[in-house]
């Protein structure tokens, strides 16, 4: 019984999956339900007290990119800089990637505080990671969370606040509000300093020099 169970829950996060958004051409339902469970897998694994709220935000990360944070580029530049001379920017990876599909990365400000990479440097590849991004319409991002929120709830169904923060984040879809912030807890747990970075970006520019 408990088996039958679990094949029925896993058909229907396929089939969830099935009516999401745009994913990655070529990507079938089960590729897109594997590579979401990996993904929450792996945020839980190094977050384990990450909640809804801070998944949510992995994935729309991966969509949207740093764009929303770069409209001001002075002002982007400048509260860089205030949050390097204020943080010790000491946890964490170095880098993760975003979401299921890893269109983008998080990069911790530690290799800018440790001197790793050239504070212009950073700020350039930060700049240019919020270029030219083709980004989903609303209504195909509300299917693809909602298709992403279905295998979250198989997954870890005991989240705290999973209720709460769910509802929350379909408020502001409602209100055609994307963006999506931190729990209090991972906030205090994990003090997470980082810009996101382009992939391609990351890959070329940045990640030569950590090695």
């Amino acid at each position: 019984m408990k088996i039958r169970k679990v094949i029925l829950a896993l058909a229907a996060v396929i089939a969830v999956a099935g009516c999401s958004g745009k994913k990655t051409e070529g990507a079938n339902d089960r590729e897109f339900a594997e590579a979401v469970g990996k993904a929450v897998e792996r945020q839980l694994q190094q977050y384990p007290e990450s909640r809804v709220k801070d998944l949510y935000k992995s994935f729309f990360q991966d969509k949207f990119g740093p764009g929303h944070l770069v409209a001001d580029t002075t002002g982007a530049g400048a509260y860089l800089r205030r949050e390097l001379g204020s943080c010790s920017c000491t946890e964490g990876e170095a880098f993760e990637h975003t979401g299921w599909e890893g269109n983008f990365v998080r990069v911790n400000l530690s290799v800018v505080k440790n001197n790793l990479v050239p504070y212009d440097v950073f700020l350039d590849a930060f700049f240019r990671s919020a270029q030219d991004i083709k980004t989903p319409s609303l209504e195909e991002w509300r299917k693809e969370w909602a298709a992403i929120e279905q295998i979250i709830r198989a997954k870890a169904p005991s989240l705290p606040d999973y209720e709460s923060d769910l509802a929350e984040i379909d408020r502001n879809l409602a209100k055609g509000i994307y963006m999506g912030h931190h729990s209090r807890v991972y906030e205090e747990t994990y003090a997470p300093h980082y810009r996101i970075l382009r992939k391609d970006i990351f890959e070329k520019e940045i990640k030569p020099l950590l090695f």
